[in-house]
């Protein structure tokens, strides 16, 4: 197995017949690393699940992972996504700790030659947790959406920070000086006005404002378009590939691909860094 081969999942939701199966296609086809794009945990008013998911489901199956694949187990990288509440994160570190996973939001990490940048933020949303959500590249929101100055958080953040921090202005944090050309970067956010990026918005309107099917982020657009990165990793909107038919998309020289699925089915994404022209999707 090529060194530079990769799985990608994501928006699994807390799906534990997801998370069977992805750990099943890891422990049969044994990835180099296993990017895992947010929105891992159930969903914050889920009835029935585990108190805590990490502790009870994600931290047990990696181990059992482990036991069995030894040496061949895979790097695991990984961030959070809007539907995870920023509490978790301890959860997620206490993994890394025990060398299960590692957390790369906001953090570059090394894949052989090749380098791994996470970012789980998404712009503005209708929804209330605003743990990961932030400003695009400005403090305009589009109609029917929630400030990430209301809502709630289950953990304090800067007041500062939330007025005035943008997406735009974390990428250009996390990237530097860098070049980026050979580097992954997993995000939870699909660029915008992409086929990635298309929600079922149709013909919906908010106070009489018809509502832009295109929800992704401007920012990570821009990023792309000025950094031309080799891969950019996305979810979040899961009816998009279902409504464009399309899961990929090039921008420049940058290959973006969605794991993103409205199904009950595992989206999962093959990837070889050295050709990422071959990545395929199966629903598994």
């Amino acid at each position: 197995m090529p060194l530079t081969r990769c799985l990608f999942a994501t928006d699994l939701h807390g799906h534990a017949d997801r998370y069977e199966k992805l750990f099943a296609a890891v422990e049969r086809e044994r990835p180099s690393a296993l990017l895992l794009g947010g929105d891992l945990l159930p969903h914050p008013f889920a009835q029935g699940g585990p108190a805590d998911f990490f502790a009870e489901v994600l931290g047990p199956g990696l181990t059992d992972l482990r036991r069995g694949l030894g040496d061949g187990y895979p790097r695991v990288l990984a961030i959070l996504g809007n539907d995870d509440p920023r509490s978790a994160a301890r959860a997620l570190e206490d993994l890394a700790g025990d060398g299960l996973l590692e957390h790369v939001h906001m953090r570059c990490v090394s894949l052989g030659a090749f380098a791994v940048l996470g970012y789980a933020c998404v712009p503005p949303t209708p929804f209330l947790l605003k743990d990961w959500e932030r400003w695009d590249v400005s403090r305009h929101i589009e109609p029917g959406c929630v400030s990430p100055e209301e809502g709630y958080r289950s953990v304090p953040a800067d007041p500062s920070d939330v007025r005035y921090g943008t997406i735009a202005r974390d990428l250009a944090g996390l990237a530097g000086e860098e070049d980026v050309g050979r580097s992954v970067l997993l995000f939870h956010a699909p660029p915008y006005r992409t086929d990635l990026d298309r929600a079922d918005l149709d013909g919906h309107t908010f106070e009489h404002v018809p509502l832009d099917v295109h929800v992704g982020s401007i920012a990570i657009r821009r990023f792309i378009e000025e950094h031309q990165p080799l891969v950019t990793l996305h979810g979040h909107v899961h009816e998009s590939p279902r409504l464009t038919g399309s899961w990929r998309e090039m921008i420049g020289r940058t290959w973006c691909l969605s794991a993103a699925h409205d199904g009950p089915e595992l989206a999962l994404v093959r990837l070889d860094l050295e050709e990422p022209s071959t990545a395929t999707r199966e629903l598994i």
